[in-house]
């Protein structure tokens, strides 16, 4: 979870912070054994996604096709998880991460995603056995701990892509066409990823819920390793610029897009 959103999204994708070699290869080997690709290409579809948000070249945006029922209801199918099996999951690693090809760690990290796809499945097994010296401790260790958290992981990461750009509130102004919304409910399961209209209004802030009393695990977690001394170059919300973005709604997208 924090491997994926400290790691692979404010770090490496969008330079919110710069951390110390030994814990940038941490949080993309943490962010690899989240089953959701390797770290290149991870980073190389969410940059694509923030350039072409809701548009023609947007891997999973929910809106691409049409405003009416089927359509909406066919976008969020897409936008969840029909993306991985078209076209749309191949994104070119040499224009949106030519930064990570030319990083030595991150290639070889890239190169070992298969290999710690399995440690991460194989930890949990050999903890519930070292912990109960039982087959069965083992296997259920390896159900819940391995199975079923990156299942859990890999719904919320698809439901901040489909459902934070349908349902929602959203206060800050984003790029024309961009429908990104902020969802409540999903804050603390997505680790404040889900303050999802405040994170595209501002990508490149470590804190993604830029409103008052919006709890953004992520970012507080960034502040500890500030405080730790172990990242620098934090790029916190700025207050005037948070409130200059509060004004007026954003632009609005033509009707059917």
């Amino acid at each position: 979870g924090l491997g994926v959103t400290v790691g692979f999204h404010r770090l490496l994708t969008h330079g919110s912070f710069t951390a110390l070699p030994w814990l940038r290869t941490a949080l993309a080997i943490a962010g690899s054994m989240g089953f959701q690709g390797n770290v290149i290409d991870w980073v190389a579809v969410h940059r694509r996604h923030h350039a072409f948000t809701d548009r023609p070249g947007d891997p999973h945006s929910p809106h691409r096709y049409g405003t009416g029922l089927r359509g909406q209801l066919r976008g969020l199918a897409h936008a969840h998880l029909g993306w991985l099996f078209t076209g749309d999951a191949t994104t070119s690693a040499g224009r949106y991460a030519p930064d990570l090809l030319a990083d030595p760690v991150m290639t070889r990290v890239a190169r070992a995603f298969p290999a710690l796809c399995a440690l991460s499945l194989a930890l949990p097994f050999l903890a519930g056995w070292a912990i109960t010296g039982t087959l069965h401790g083992a296997l259920t260790a390896f159900l819940w701990a391995g199975l079923i958290r990156v299942a859990l992981l890999q719904h919320v990461t698809w439901s901040v892509n489909s459902l934070c750009h349908m349902i929602g509130n959203r206060p800050f102004k984003t790029r024309r066409y961009d429908r990104a919304t902020n969802l409540w409910p999903l804050a603390l399961l997505s680790f404040g990823e889900s303050w999802h209209n405040g994170h595209h209004s501002e990508p490149t802030c470590a804190r993604h819920g830029l409103g008052r009393g919006q709890i953004d695990p992520s970012s507080g977690v960034i502040r500890l390793l500030e405080r730790l001394g172990w990242v620098s170059d934090v790029r916190w919300p700025n207050p005037e610029r948070i409130q200059r973005r509060r004004t007026g709604p954003p632009s609005p997208a033509p009707a059917g897009d």
